[in-house]
Order: structure tokens, then sequence, then C-alpha cells
């Protein structure tokens, strides 16, 4: 059996232990979802075709990751008028693995297993957001008090979580607090690397 659904925007024809990426869902890795939006189901010359969607039929699929899409540069220049303009963008996205296809408004028999998922990686070395025992992280080239309380607000508070910054974690928060390659220009990671080796000594 097969079936085709409709998710972000996007179309996709699936099966069972199909594994699909598709724009990202809000539920945590490991958990059961249920698309309702189904286009087509089809087994063999048995075809079922919504308008526009199929009713009772739905998709159930354990969410196997987050992750993001490899970096689109976008680049505009105008000749001759000293205009350039160069963002990257990483679209976030969801791996599912399809585990049911469902018709006659049967409802999933999978159980979620998002209890024993891991934590996101991302969170583990995030703080809560308050500045209390923080370390004083003007002291990285181009931060002020406004860029200050950004870090903080997103629960960077020591130079040990920005020394320990990998390439996914500087496009992430580059991304989430629009820091527009700040951190790279001004090498944070490697100031904050020397600060706490300095702390250290």
């Amino acid at each position: 059996m097969y079936a085709v659904v409709k998710t972000g925007g996007k179309q996709y024809r699936v099966a069972k232990d199909d594994v699909i990426t598709i724009e990202k869902l809000e539920d945590e890795a490991g958990s059961i979802v249920t698309l309702g939006e189904v286009l087509m189901v089809g087994e063999g010359d048995d075809v079922t075709v919504g308008a526009p969607f199929v009713s009772g039929a739905a998709v159930a699929g354990e969410i196997v990751e987050h992750r993001r899409a490899k970096k689109v540069v976008i680049f505009k220049k105008r000749r001759r008028q000293n205009y350039r303009r160069k963002k990257g963008h990483r679209q976030h996205q969801t791996v599912l693995r399809v585990t049911e296809i469902l018709t006659g408004g049967a409802k999933p028999t999978a159980k979620s297993s998002a209890k024993t998922a891991a934590p996101a990686k991302a969170e583990a070395p995030k703080a809560e957001a308050t500045s209390e025992g923080a370390d004083d992280l003007k002291l990285l080239s181009g931060v002020g008090p406004a860029l200050e309380k950004k870090l903080i607000d997103a629960g960077v508070t020591t130079f040990a979580q920005i020394a320990a910054w990998g390439p996914d974690d500087i496009a992430e928060f580059d991304e989430k607090l629009s820091f527009k390659g700040r951190i790279e220009r001004e090498g944070w990671v490697d100031q904050a690397k020397a600060i706490v080796a300095e702390n250290k000594e």
C-alpha cells in the first residue's frame, strides 16, 4: 500500500518503512505523528483519490531526528553601484520514518518513544537565562550590553559554552540571534577558548 501525503506545502509518495525528509515538525524526536492530509491511497490496481483529501485516511510515522539542510547562499550584486549583499540560509528539516498508512479513520497502533529519546545536543550546554554568576561576555570583541543580553536570554552565560560551539552551533545562534556572521568574523570561539585557558592557569 502507498499514499500521497501533503505536509509543509509539499507532496510525498510514501509506503510503510519509507524514510522521508520533510519540513520541520514541532514534535520531539522519537514521537509518533499523524499526517492527515492524504491526497491519494493505492494498493495494486485499487486507487482512491481524494477531493482534495481522502476521508478517514492518514499516514503515521516516527520522528527519527531534526536536522538542517545544506547551506544555501543568497548573493546580490548591482554592477558599478558598489552594492553587494551575501546571506546564508539553512532550512530546518525533520526526518520521518513511515510506520503505517491508515484508512477508515483508524488510529496509529505504534506507541510513542519520546520518553526515552535523548535530549537535543544543543540543549546540553545551555544554562538558565539569568545574569547571576554569568561571565562578563562583553570581554569578547564586538559584544556590548545589547548583544550580551541577547546571549544571556538565549541561555549563553559563560565563555566555556561559547568555546564548546561547533559549526552547527555557530550557524544556529547566528541565525537565531541575527548576528549576521559576527561570531566567525569576530572570532568569538577562539577568544572564549583563550579566556577559559587563561582562567585555568
